[in-house]
């Protein structure tokens, strides 16, 4: 049996009323069942994340660099990680604040590991959100991974906490096929040697 990497699902959206918390909990079902990852769900209403950030960028500072004391246990669990999914809804044609402030906060607890995405929103699903993310995720030099999950019309294609889809479940299994062969294929890179950042 191959060996189990720590998959960190990301709830995105800390708006009153999301429905962010309803997709990572269908999500982390899929990913318990697909059975390549120990699974933890990180919600970032829970989390203290300021958007003024320190002027010192965490890529140079490092160990040091000046975090709240609420965003600890966040910051850990980035750490172990060696893969994520991030929950993303689709605000004004991009994805939310909290989400932003949550990667910036971070540098080299993203750098070579794969991130997937689990969007929702309207007729687009969420892809304008996950297009922008992409391109932020690549300049921390994470892996980004295509077959991802879109809910369009999420309000009427849910019921009872599950998409009315039934193709959703065989999606999910893509993703999380390819984000397990990332997972181990980077953690091995990794440990061989340093990523060159």
């Amino acid at each position: 049996m191959s060996k189990k990497h720590t998959l960190v699902i990301i709830v995105g959206s800390t708006r009153e009323g999301r429905f962010g918390p309803v997709v990572a909990s269908w999500v982390a079902e899929q990913a318990r069942q697909h059975g390549g990852f120990d699974v933890e769900v990180v919600d970032l209403a829970d989390v203290e994340i300021p958007l003024s950030l320190p002027a010192v960028s965490p890529k140079f500072a490092g160990d040091s660099y000046p975090r709240p004391e609420g965003m600890a246990a966040l910051t850990s669990r980035l750490e172990k990680a060696a893969a994520f999914i991030l929950v993303t809804p689709e605000y004004n044609h991009s994805y939310p604040a909290s989400l932003k402030a949550a990667i910036d906060w971070h540098f080299t607890q993203w750098t070579a590991k794969p991130v997937a995405f689990a969007s929702y929103g309207g007729a687009a699903g969420g892809r304008h959100a996950v297009l922008h993310l992409e391109n932020v995720l690549t300049e921390l030099h994470a892996v980004t991974i295509r077959d991802g999950l879109m809910f369009p019309n999420y309000f009427t294609a849910w019921q009872d906490g599950r998409p009315l889809d039934p193709a959703a479940p065989g999606y999910a299994k893509t993703l999380l096929d390819q984000l397990a062969w990332w997972a181990a294929a980077l953690s091995a890179a990794r440990e061989t040697s340093p990523y060159p950042a």
